[in-house]
């Protein structure tokens, strides 16, 4: 039986005005999977997940969302399907973190419809997850950058869709919490196949969560496969100009990047 991709890139061409973001880019996310999407500043990672979640138009190629070109979806069918996470999560007002996190029931909501108690289930499933059960009433724009991304997980999360599309969601996060969100999004692959495409810096991260690896260098994919295959010290050296060393580690299904100190 052939699957479905939830999310499939052909040929895909992005610009802002003039500059072109991204060329022939074509990728693929399973369910069931979490995808890694890494490489340098200004390699296109944001501008990909925002031509993901429809919120800019290619110039060229074609984005499916489910096998069905992306152009042809409402904006309120796409939102009940893909839902995501920006780096940065401004709601512009003083709502409380509960208030946050039931924003993403709303494309399930038919019109001054209140929240039953199937929507607060899911609300509470997901402050539960991200661990903000003990937050939810507070202000989010009182929060640490690391609790609002937090929050805007959980929104994600409520939203309850086949697709994440998510964007440093670890970047303001303490360390005591940066397992347990990419756990939160590989459980949800693995337990409920879902999908997920990632944006990362940090290619630790992504060797220890993702099942496949996407490599971004100047808007097109340089490299893409098991995070073993794609993390090679040779890669990251072309990449940065820096020195590095891959270490195996017991129980990693890639090893562990070390940077080398320059002489």
């Amino acid at each position: 039986v052939l699957r479905m991709p939830l999310l499939a890139l052909h040929g895909v061409r992005a610009a802002y005005g003039r500059r072109i973001v991204l060329d022939d880019v074509a990728l693929t996310v399973e369910a069931g999977e979490v995808v890694a999407l890494v490489g340098r500043n200004g390699a296109g990672k944001t501008t990909l997940l925002r031509v993901a979640a429809g919120h800019l138009r290619p110039t060229a190629g074609r984005v499916e969302l489910l096998g069905r070109d992306l152009g042809g979806y409402t904006v309120r069918e796409a939102a009940r399907h893909v839902s995501g996470v920006a780096q940065e999560e401004d709601v512009g007002a003083p709502f409380l973190v509960r208030e946050v996190v039931a924003m993403g029931r709303h494309p399930w909501l038919a019109p001054w419809r209140p929240l039953t108690v199937a929507d607060d289930a899911a609300i509470e499933a997901a402050l539960v997850a991200t661990g903000l059960r003990d937050l939810a009433d507070r202000r989010f724009d009182e929060l640490s950058g690391g609790e609002r991304a937090r929050a805007a997980l959980a929104r994600c999360l409520a939203q309850d869709t086949e697709l994440l599309l998510l964007d440093e969601p670890t970047a303001h996060v303490d360390l005591g919490h940066v397992a347990d969100v990419l756990s939160v999004v590989r459980r949800l692959a693995r337990e409920r196949g879902k999908g997920a495409l990632v944006a990362l810096h940090d290619w630790n991260l992504a060797g220890a969560f993702a099942d496949r690896v996407i490599v971004l260098d100047a808007g097109r994919v340089v490299a893409a496969g098991a995070p073993r295959d794609v993390i090679t010290a040779e890669r990251l050296t072309a990449l940065y100009g820096a020195g590095v060393r891959l270490v195996d580690v017991a129980g990693r299904a890639a090893p562990v990047v070390l940077l080398e100190e320059r002489p």
